[in-house]
């Protein structure tokens, strides 16, 4: 074949003739046909026959080829003739397919394309094909609905052949006006670039059947006088219109769409690192050199020129002369050596693999490329044999390329600076780019790194060694150190490093993410002073193996979409670390029943001292958080219920992992229980967080886990006293107190009244024990006062208190305008009793333990002085007894005025009926609505004054 001919030249204003134009287009189509075979030639025997018959499966609506499915699907493919070849292709298929001419029928269809890498020294076996499937702009929505099923159809059969085949469905007139309905890139460029895919059409596509690019018949030098050029073509008869597709022209990349179309390319590169190195580096020279114009234009000019060489119009190999030019100019070699790696790597060619790589067209181009470059054989070998690649090399590797992405990142910033209102790319779309982009590259307190976006097949290591830093520098020193095949402990001086880090748990998860560690890789283990061994790294991979598999994978579009959320998360407890190693060495042993993991034996010791959490999110991240110190439970409790609130109704699948050995599996059980039930509460029906108080008892201590809002507060309490002076602290609404089904064992009384608290509602519990009674107030909004007093019968057990909360009702009822008796909270007493061995709550009638009260009218009234603080004046009897008469002395005034009341030797206690309060009862706060309990403290603390004063 002739690869070059004299020039063509067309002058508009002197005339041009139809020869010269046919002249014209069959040179594009010599050009076409030589691209067409050689992506023929990339598929097997059994995939040709998708190009092979893929125009005649849309120019007929045939029922026995690929994708027919309704009779009135749009069909024909205007100015196509299916040749001998293509015929015989379709009956070996389908052999009762009759080809019939359909006539003088409007062809539905204007042109078929195959564009991007097909027929390139780009495209490999794990490239896909992009088709653009061009329909009448008169079409029907029905109509285009039925072709665009048709498309998926004919997809899927070439998939069933081995063949990723992408049919993109729209019409030339809503390409033209940015209106199309398709995503019209396997790419999914989205909204951000028109005129570079336009840019990239033109020079990479096939032409399948159907019209021709009215686009081949313009000279470079009239591309800026495109519509009037093409007008004339048409109006003046040189062309038949219904000859030719029309998508516009490309006279220069306009510089908003390289901010979108680089970001994309970003997004790409995380999964596909070498075509978008060279799209990158290909929008920064548009973006740097605007005088020389697109590629397309230089593909147009060497065929006007008369070269029609298809090594030398390769897309890949007029990509890379223009970088090559552009950055030997800009004096960038190590860019340029990028450029390079990169191509050799898209093409997937290895040239050392023996001579059939050689004696394929693809392989005769790239080797005069790698002689060109000065590539040695020590060069080619390792790059053909990636599969040996240890993880420093894929590490140094990433490491330039990051380098790359950040180099284009900066300048894809400046451009936004620039012109961020008019780039080409929706802030929809902009917004999913940067989700990916900061999941895949962001940096943050530990988020495990993945070191092998398709670098290499595979990072697995045969021997792996985790060395605990103490086995080098002694007692106290921490942190672990990898090494690859570490036998003697001595070699650890001089053998390289592979990574370091500060815990057991996320050296092993970063080996596992980057497939370093598998089944089959033998480990070594010297522990120092840590308490792991080989058995329990093995478990620990058993457990990431099950419970995390990898790889993950890119995140759907639908998920980054969203914001993040959890999607897995595994708990691994006291890696590395014996739980009961204080206690053997105190030689203390179980010494009771409990047999609680949090609460364990006699001492009630807490078994677990830490915690390494992995979460894996919806954006695929993988993270992990070492909690060693402190509270480490409860610090990982917070941050899973954290991250639980942001999405209530998809909960994470939440596992946990402990040693075998000890009691690791029943630390494992009672944490895995512990999150379940907690999540259980704070998020059932899929809503949440619920308002609730849940107590939890560990280590001898007390927690408190109460949201505010969608954040998680924990509360944590020395004592049984301070817990009940929680539980007792003012709440906005009502909220029930939840024990965790190991806590307060001992305190079944305090665990029945919780449970049987209700809203709205003042319950008034108590029991009766000997000479002891006990009284527990929840009032309306859950909060709890408990007190004892001496036993002295029930006549007046309930009296006291009751007189003092109907009291304090009726005054509240007067308040709010509700008279009528029953018009606010209602007052219920219910009795602590043992039944079958459990304490239940059964209700008492107010009637069957009120009786009439005689005896004294005590009422205290409370205010703030000037200096802010809190003074109580008390009514007795008529009697007023106020801090401005008394002061300190006021409460011994009082016990001496009601002893002169009462007989000789007479002494009981005295309590309050009536209290008023002030509403600015905090220092800094102001309560409109002060809640019962809070009436019954001050109560409680001025009776105890009192009888204080009356004893003496």
């Amino acid at each position: 074949m002739t690869t070059h001919s004299l020039p063509i030249a067309l002058d508009f204003d002197d005339g041009i003739d139809r020869k010269t134009l046919r002249r014209l287009r069959d040179r594009f189509v010599a050009v076409n046909r030589v691209r067409w075979q050689r992506a023929r030639s990339a598929l097997t025997y059994r995939q040709q026959v998708v190009l092979d018959i893929l125009p005649l499966i849309f120019h007929l609506n045939h029922p026995s080829l690929p994708g027919y499915r309704h009779r009135d699907c749009p069909h024909g493919l205007g100015c196509y003739q299916p040749d001998e070849e293509t015929l015989g292709a379709a009956q070996r298929l389908a052999r009762s397919f009759a080809y019939r001419d359909g006539g003088k029928r409007r062809p539905d269809l204007e042109a078929l394309f195959l564009m991007g890498s097909p027929g390139s020294l780009g495209h490999s076996v794990a490239s896909d094909l992009d088709v653009w499937l061009c329909h009448d702009a008169a079409l029907p929505e029905p109509a285009i609905a039925r072709l665009e099923q048709k498309a998926a159809e004919v997809s899927a059969w070439a998939e069933s052949l081995g063949v990723e085949l992408h049919v993109f469905v729209f019409s030339a007139s809503d390409w033209r006006q940015r209106q199309q309905r398709a995503e019209v890139a396997g790419e999914n460029c989205g909204s951000a670039q028109h005129y570079l895919l336009l840019d990239e059409f033109y020079r990479t596509s096939i032409h399948l059947g159907g019209r021709y690019p009215l686009w081949w018949l313009v000279p470079v030098e009239d591309e800026a006088n495109y519509l009037a050029r093409t007008r004339q073509l048409i109006e003046c008869r040189f062309i038949r219109a219904d000859e030719y597709i029309d998508f516009g022209a490309v006279p220069q990349i306009p510089r908003e769409e390289f901010l979108g179309a680089g970001v994309w390319q970003l997004y790409k590169g995380i999964d596909s690192p070498w075509k978008s190195i060279l799209k990158l580096l290909l929008i920064e020279c548009y973006a740097q050199t605007p005088d020389q114009g697109p590629l397309a234009l230089a593909f147009k000019a060497a065929v006007y020129g008369g070269d029609t060489n298809a090594d030398r119009l390769d897309p890949y190999v007029m990509l890379y002369r223009r970088l090559a030019a552009w950055l030997n100019e800009t004096q960038a070699p190590e860019r340029l050596e990028l450029v390079q790696r990169s191509l050799y790597l898209k093409a997937g060619l290895p040239l050392t693999r023996g001579e059939q790589s050689a004696a394929l067209w693809r392989g005769q181009l790239l080797q005069s490329l790698v002689t060109e470059w000065g590539w040695d054989d020590d060069r080619l070998g390792l790059l053909d044999n990636r599969q040996l690649w240890r993880v420093e090399d894929v590490i140094s590797l990433r490491r330039t390329i990051v380098n790359e992405f950040t180099h284009s990142y900066r300048l894809l910033s400046r451009l936004a600076r620039e012109h961020g209102g008019g780039a080409a790319i929706s802030q929809r779309d902009l917004n999913l780019l940067g989700r990916k982009l900061y999941a895949a590259f962001q940096r943050k307190a530990g988020k495990i790194e993945h070191i092998n976006p398709n670098l290499a097949p595979s990072l697995m290591e045969e021997n792996l060694s985790f060395f605990h830093q103490s086995e080098q520098e002694g007692e106290g020193a921490e942190g672990w150190l990898l090494f690859r095949d570490l036998e003697n402990p001595t070699d650890a001086f001089w053998q390289p490093v592979i990574r370091r880090s500060n815990n057991l748990a996320e050296l092993m998860l970063w080996c596992y993410c980057n497939g370093l560690l598998t089944r089959t890789t033998r480990l070594n283990l010297r522990a120092g002073t840590s308490a792991a061994s080989v058995g329990e790294v093995r478990e620990l991979l058993e457990a990431l193996t099950e419970r995390l598999p990898m790889p993950v994978g890119p995140p759907e579009r639908e998920a980054l979409q969203q914001p993040v959320r959890p999607l897995r998360t595994l708990l691994l407890v006291n890696v590395g670390v014996d739980p009961q190693a204080r206690l053997t060495e105190l030689g203390l042993h179980k010494l009771s029943a409990r047999s609680d993991s949090l609460g364990f034996s006699g001492g009630r010791e807490n078994l677990v001292h830490s915690v390494d959490q992995i979460t894996l999110n919806s954006w695929h991240e993988t993270s992990l958080q070492h909690y060693a110190a402190g509270d480490t439970l409860i610090q990982c409790l917070k941050s899973v219920l954290a991250a639980a609130a942001l999405a209530p109704d998809c909960l994470p699948e939440l596992s946990v992992h402990s040693r075998s050995v000890g009691h690791g599996q029943a630390i494992a059980r009672r944490v895995q229980e512990l999150f379940g039930d907690i999540m259980g509460q704070f998020f059932a029906g899929g809503r949440g967080p619920h308002p609730l108080r849940y107590v939890l008892e560990v280590d001898r201590r007390y927690f408190v886990l109460q949201f505010v809002d969608s954040d998680p507060g924990i509360a944590v309490l020395d004592d049984l006293d301070g817990l009940m002076a929680h539980l007792g602290r003012p709440q906005a609404h009502y909220v029930p107190v939840v024990f965790d089904r190991h806590a307060l064992q001992e305190e079944p009384l305090l665990r029945a009244v919780c449970r049987a608290g209700e809203p709205e509602t003042i319950q008034v519990f108590f029991q009766v024990a000997g000479k002891q009674a006990r009284f527990w107030v929840l009032d309306e909004v859950g909060s709890l006062f408990h007190w004892r007093r001496e036993f002295s019968g029930r006549r007046h057990l309930l009296g006291p208190v009751l007189q003092f909360l109907e009291n304090l009702l009726e005054r509240r009822q007067l308040r709010d305008g509700l008279s009528l008796p029953g018009g606010g909270l209602d007052i219920r007493c219910l009795e602590l009793v043992a039944r079958h061995g459990e304490w239940l709550v059964e209700p008492r009638s107010v009637s069957y333990d009120v009786s009439p009260l005689s005896g004294l009218e005590v009422q205290a009234v409370g205010a703030r002085d000037s200096d802010g603080d809190l003074y109580f004046d008390i009514f007795c009897q008529g009697q007023d007894f106020t801090v401005q008469e008394y002061g300190d002395q006021l409460i011994p005034a009082v016990a001496h005025y009601i002893r002169s009341l009462r007989g000789s030797g007479e002494n009981y206690p005295v309590y309050l009926t009536d209290l008023q309060l002030p509403h600015d009862l905090g220092r800094q706060s102001y309560q409109q609505e002060l809640q019962t309990c809070q009436y019954l403290d001050y109560r409680y603390r001025l009776e105890a004054a009192l009888n204080r004063a009356l004893a003496g």
